[in-house]
């Protein structure tokens, strides 16, 4: 249903989760709420694209890849466990996550990826035939925090970057790095898909919406952000396809208009060709927290294509 080169999609792709912020948004800081959720990678994308042009060239590879193991029905060999390394950016105390606030972010993405997460049961009967267990757990390995005097990072990558104040990465190729810190821009986060320089791999969080508790803020208060950033990670696009009636390249997914927002009221119907009901409680949408509870198969196995042997992430396989 949805088969678009990555040539002709790379300019839409690597997810650049830029929230918009509310016309009307608090200036206290210690509110500091954020209307609707967003992605900043796709502008993340495009510079990347711009300062690496072989980048493009490897996604299309990455894509290729991943067809053909849908194709062959091709399964990762083993259990799949990531080892996570987090590392802390902070300049304010509430800046500075505690480790029981990073070990709940831990324990969404276990619950969330492995079918576990109370709502998943929520999930409408239209769509009941094809909601999954994606089956890849998550470990703490190390918790790595540095003090700094920056009140925003924004989203060129200067938190990953040590000549920049940032933290490097620990490891990238076979641990997932996730940084904490003010992103600033209204951003609740972002990643970098498979394809990218192993230099800045892993996924942006703001410590505002990272996790369940202490700074963690509603209506992103969930740990949904990480959820939706670590499978931009693990290769998924956003369900809309970041365009009118786009393509995520999954083929058990509605086609969308565009993002939604909020916790939209189901059935909600899309106006593209056939006008299906839309999949608004997918991960990869920009609903709030308690709007998403569910991946879709032909999500999992997109994922999994990924950690297999030749696969731009085997080295996370078991």
């Amino acid at each position: 249903m949805k088969k678009v080169l990555l040539s002709a999609f790379a300019a839409l792709v690597l997810f650049a989760c830029q929230n918009d912020q509310a016309d009307s948004a608090s200036t206290d800081a210690s509110v500091n709420a954020i209307a609707r959720r967003g992605c900043a990678s796709q502008d993340v994308l495009e510079a990347q694209l711009k300062a690496d042009p072989m980048l493009a060239i490897r996604m299309n590879q990455i894509e290729a890849f991943t067809s053909n193991a849908l194709l062959t029905h091709k399964l990762v060999n083993g259990k799949v466990q990531i080892p996570v390394v987090v590392n802390v950016l902070y300049r304010t105390t509430a800046e500075n996550i505690s480790n029981a606030q990073i070990q709940t972010q831990i324990d969404v993405l276990n619950k969330d990826f492995n079918a576990l997460n109370s709502d998943y049961n929520s999930v409408p009967a239209l769509f009941a035939g094809v909601k999954a267990n994606v089956g890849i757990s998550f470990v703490l390995d190390q918790v790595i925090r540095k003090s700094t005097t920056k009140t925003s990072w924004g989203t060129n990558d200067a938190v990953k970057k040590v000549a920049q104040g940032g933290l490097a990465p620990t490891t990238p190729t076979t641990k997932l790095n996730l940084w904490s810190c003010t992103i600033g821009g209204g951003i609740l986060g972002y990643a970098q898909f498979p394809g990218g320089a192993s230099a800045t791999d892993g996924v942006v969080i703001d410590s505002k919406y990272f996790g369940l508790s202490g700074s963690a803020a509603a209506p992103y208060n969930l740990g949904r952000t990480g959820t939706h950033e670590v499978g931009h990670w693990m290769n998924l696009r956003h369900i809309w396809g970041d365009a009118t009636c786009g393509s995520d390249l999954v083929s058990d997914t509605p086609t969308h208009n565009t993002a939604n927002y909020g916790v939209p009221a189901y059935p909600h119907y899309s106006t593209c060709s056939g006008t299906p009901v839309e999949m608004t409680m997918n991960y990869m949408d920009y609903t709030d927290d308690a709007g998403m509870y569910m991946f879709s198969n032909g999500q999992k196995s997109r994922m999994a294509a990924i950690f297999l042997s030749g696969g731009p992430r085997a080295a996370f396989g078991i």
